[in-house]
């Protein structure tokens, strides 16, 4: 089967992508994009953006996470195929691509006339020796997305075929990431602090600690970003961001909190965006750890939690109560697995053999204290006492990410269709399920996309009624607009932010 977009991006196709790591509210927004200003766009203009989180350095091959992906997926560097705002697989540097009938081969066709940011010209060889590389190498962020490909090939210049080893439902959906994006073969860039894609943006520089610059690349080989410059400022604190957006330091905001959004809505021409995402914010347990090794103390943590109440508290979201949000495959209401209920969460804790239980929290301090202070609550009705042990989110990425070494945690997950990290027992919950592993297994090797959707939701009942975490809320995204901002994407699918088509009136 062949697929092409119906916005090819050719020579002089068209551009796409989306947002990140934010939160969400309020008047005038709908799904898609801001409603274009009446006067002209100014192509020479600066889009000045407000982000949440900074990256702790720029190298997307070695470094995890939204802060990267959401500033330079799509912007800076590029993949052979990439997401719509409607988490559609469309082309990007590829502009069409066959899948033979085992599922087994892929064949993509590159766009003609792309260079790097540097000048050299784009083959596919390039795309070789960066998928290549990501396979052969454990270190770089997407490789277990791809061991499952056998081989990489450039029969010609403008052709690359990945070749499988059995069929892989999220080949496709795994390119659009990190793993996909394609370098400059032999390049000595260093990647800790500087950037050479294909996007439609280069790299100015990075003030770290400060902001990011980039600026139009005029010798891009799809349309031209609607701006000659992006600063993307990094204002970790929610008071701040918003002061910032009304001193008129910034056009756009991101992840306006919601308790915060009334200040800014109308104020200076700003108006407020809600959009949909796959933002699922996760009450971690540590699997492998007493008490949390008991079902019985999971399943009694979360019927301790009123979810209705709590988004409430927070100001925007939706209810999930499984691994699998609405807007990914496989999804299904499982609200009736885990219903508020703090009598039945006192009785499971007296069959534990806990009283008077105490456990930690540790939650990266820039999420605020409304959910840790609701959760601190929440538990002391059924007899446990929490501690919230706020972190900087280099030392969560340390402490609980890689080392594993927390009780409870408390972050947000962006990235759809990662129920992956369910099936491995490695991952920093420590969950170990084999009937869920297996299933995860069976839905990626099954080439029938409703049939892998039907197998997820197996295997996301089971994670749920495992009770391997809390998945406390969905979030949305809240975005503050200002005046003559057109473009700006509404919905966060994903883990990046699509500025290629936001234009500032004149």
């Amino acid at each position: 089967m062949t697929r092409t977009s119906r916005t090819v991006r050719a020579a002089a196709g068209a551009a796409l992508v989306v947002p990140a790591l934010v939160l969400a509210g309020c008047t005038g927004g709908t799904a898609g994009e801001t409603t274009a200003p009446a006067a002209e766009p100014d192509p020479d203009a600066t889009l000045r953006l407000g982000l949440v989180l900074e990256p702790t350095n720029l190298d997307i091959r070695h470094t995890s996470g939204a802060a990267l992906e959401q500033i330079l997926v799509g912007n800076v560097y590029e993949g052979l195929v990439t997401r719509t705002q409607e988490n559609e697989i469309v082309p990007s540097l590829a502009t069409e691509w066959d899948v033979s009938d085992d599922g087994l081969t892929y064949t993509f066709t590159l766009a003609e006339g792309v260079a790097f940011h540097s000048g050299a010209d784009l083959t596919a060889a390039d795309a070789v020796a960066s998928i290549d590389e990501v396979v052969a190498d454990e270190s770089i962020v997407g490789h277990d997305d791809l061991t499952g490909v056998a081989s990489v090939d450039a029969p010609d210049d403008t052709t690359v075929v990945i070749t499988l080893s059995q069929p892989n439902q999220n080949l496709l959906f795994a390119l659009t990431g990190p793993a996909g994006l394609v370098f400059d073969e032999g390049d000595t860039t260093d990647l800790q602090t500087a950037a050479n894609g294909t996007g439609p943006f280069s790299l100015e520089e990075w003030n770290q600690g400060d902001s990011i610059v980039l600026a139009r690349n005029d010798a891009y080989w799809g349309d031209p970003a609607g701006v000659a410059e992006v600063v993307a400022s990094y204002i970790p604190d929610y008071t701040a961001g918003v002061n910032a957006a009304l001193d008129g330091s910034l056009d756009v905001l991101t992840g306006v909190d919601p308790q915060l959004a009334p200040q800014l809505d109308g104020t200076n021409g700003f108006t407020l965006t809600r959009g949909k995402t796959t933002d699922k914010f996760i009450l971690g347990f540590n699997n492998a750890v007493a008490p949390l090794d008991d079902v019985r103390v999971r399943e009694a943590l979360r019927l301790a939690i009123d979810h209705d109440a709590l988004i409430e508290a927070i100001g925007a979201g939706t209810t999930q109560y499984g691994p699998i949000p609405e807007l990914d495959p496989g999804y299904e209401d499982l609200s009736g697995v885990a219903p508020f209920d703090p009598a039945r969460a006192q009785e499971l804790l007296a069959e534990a053999g806990q009283e008077d239980l105490q456990l930690e929290l540790t939650i990266p301090s820039f999420y605020g204290t409304t959910a840790s202070t609701f959760l601190v609550s929440a538990f002391h009705d059924i007899g446990v006492e929490l501690t919230v042990n706020p972190v900087e989110f280099s030392t969560w990425l340390q402490d609980v990410y890689a080392n594993g070494d927390y009780q409870l945690s408390f972050v947000n997950h962006v990235e759809p269709r990662d129920f992956g990290a369910w099936a491995n027992p490695d991952y920093y919950f420590h969950y170990d399920n084999a009937e869920v592993q297996d299933l995860y297994a069976q839905a990626s090797e099954t080439i029938d996309a409703d049939e892998s959707a039907e197998l997820l939701a197996e295997a996301a009942r089971i994670v749920s009624e495992d009770h391997a975490a809390d998945w406390l809320y969905t979030g949305e995204t809240i975005v503050a607009v200002g005046p003559g901002v057109s473009g700006f994407p509404v919905d966060s699918v994903s883990s990046r932010i699509d500025l290629s088509s936001v234009t500032i009136a004149g």
